[in-house]
């Protein structure tokens, strides 16, 4: 590593004394093009202002960060790799693992006072592998609650001092709301990316999902979180509906509670009908509300194979641009997610969140801000997908023997995972 960080700066250095004024092509690729489209919209002209000399190319976006792994890792072998990805924040290490991802240091050593762009130690350790940087946090989001107070009201509810504080009251609305004719009253996240709501309501005990290597989900916490998804299902008669379709139907005013994460914020906001939308905290599992939760969001990585010094910088202005104050400050305008740099936050959003309430519910979690896990080794995207299958066939009732599923999930998981755990 300090060889390959060594020739790095040699390269950057080398490139120092070159002419700045001819025009770089760099080449961007993103996931969700539905939530961060028009944030790049946005930040892509400041960009061109001050580097007029750097053009981004920006690639078709990823439908996932599962997606986003993959792609990467099959544009490695195939040698066409952007210059710069931005990968789920749990998504990161098997990138630094198989050497894809560069070491940002040789580029933050060559900063005058990165620090003063906003980056801090607690920021830099989502990113840092090794003791080194390899990405540089974009966006951060926790889970929410959404509610259209409009159908709430059919339940009853008409302020969010009234909104569900947990799983079980949840329930109990759900039956309210059917009786009261809503035919779908909630839709909650069990397909977000990453097994994400899982990790969720195994947080909200205080419960890694990912142990010393080990599957957590033969765990009580693991049983008590099947068994909860298996009371929302049922008691809400929850549709089996694909992510995308559930955000629209809420937005069109069907849906009377979706938990989701803050990041569609921005986008329900754009869409949505004529309708009163609250967002409120994560329900728990006791009226105090959930120990911890996940932190979601993604990071950007230089993976780039350019060996001119003048690309590589223009990567890293780029890359350095977008997750700093005033790039990471439209993450927050334009979306949900909340923006991992102080000087967005405590600086240029200093009265943005007083002005816009529903997007300063996932701050007040802040505190509660827990690991996203991945799962080791060259299998982990295979046993995201084995949870997945597992959570769906509670969804569609295949599933109705919590126990059962907890053991068969545990077994499949432990066969994926690398010898030793």
């Amino acid at each position: 590593m300090k060889k390959c960080l060594t020739a790095i700066a040699f390269v950057l250095a080398a490139g120092s004394a070159q002419a700045q004024d001819e025009k770089i092509t760099i080449e961007f690729a993103y996931p969700y093009s539905h939530l961060f489209d028009v944030t790049y919209e946005k930040i892509l002209p400041l960009f061109n202002e001050k580097y007029p000399n750097i053009e981004v190319k920006i690639r078709a976006s990823y439908e996932s960060y599962e997606d986003g792994t993959n792609t990467i890792l099959r544009e490695a072998v195939a040698d066409t790799l952007p210059d710069v990805t931005m990968q789920g924040l749990n998504r990161q290490a098997i990138l630094v693992e198989k050497g894809i991802a560069k070491s940002l240091e040789p580029f933050i050593e060559a900063e005058e006072d990165f620090a003063k762009d906003g980056y801090h130690d607690a920021m830099l350790k989502l990113g840092t592998f090794d003791g080194n940087v390899h990405g540089l946090p974009f966006s951060v989001s926790l889970p929410v609650g959404y509610y259209n107070m409009d159908v709430m009201a059919k339940a009853g509810i008409t302020s969010v001092d009234q909104l569900p504080k947990t799983w079980e009251e949840v329930v109990a609305t759900c039956g309210k709301l059917r009786e009261a004719g809503v035919k779908n009253p909630m839709f909650w996240g069990w397909n977000i990316t990453g097994n994400w709501f899982l990790q969720a309501l195994m947080w909200s005990q205080d419960k890694p999902t990912m142990e010393d290597g080990d599957f957590q989900i033969a765990s009580d916490e693991g049983l008590q979180s099947l068994e909860t998804m298996k009371s929302l299902f049922r008691g809400c008669d929850m549709q089996n509906i694909e992510w995308k379709a559930a955000l629209a139907s809420f937005s069109a005013g069907e849906i009377g509670m979706m938990y989701w994460s803050t990041s569609a914020l921005g986008a329900v906001e754009r869409a949505k009908g004529d309708f009163e939308l609250k967002t409120n905290e994560f329900p728990g599992f006791v009226a105090t509300g959930p120990k911890g939760l996940p932190a979601g969001g993604n990071a950007a990585m230089l993976v780039s194979t350019s060996t001119d010094p003048n690309e590589l910088q223009a990567a890293w202005k780029w890359l350095k641009f977008i997750t700093s104050g005033q790039g990471a400050a439209e993450v927050a305008r334009t979306t949900g997610y909340m923006p991992p740099n102080k000087a967005a936050n405590e600086v240029i959003l200093a009265d943005f969140y007083k002005e816009n309430p529903n997007k300063e519910t996932a701050v007040r979690q802040l505190p509660l801000l827990r690991d996203w896990q991945a799962y080791p080794g060259d299998n982990g995207l295979a046993v995201t997908q084995v949870i997945y299958d597992g959570l769906e066939g509670v969804v569609t009732g295949e599933f109705d023997d919590m126990g059962e599923l907890q053991k068969e999930m545990a077994e499949e998981v432990k066969d994926l995972l690398p010898e030793g755990n």
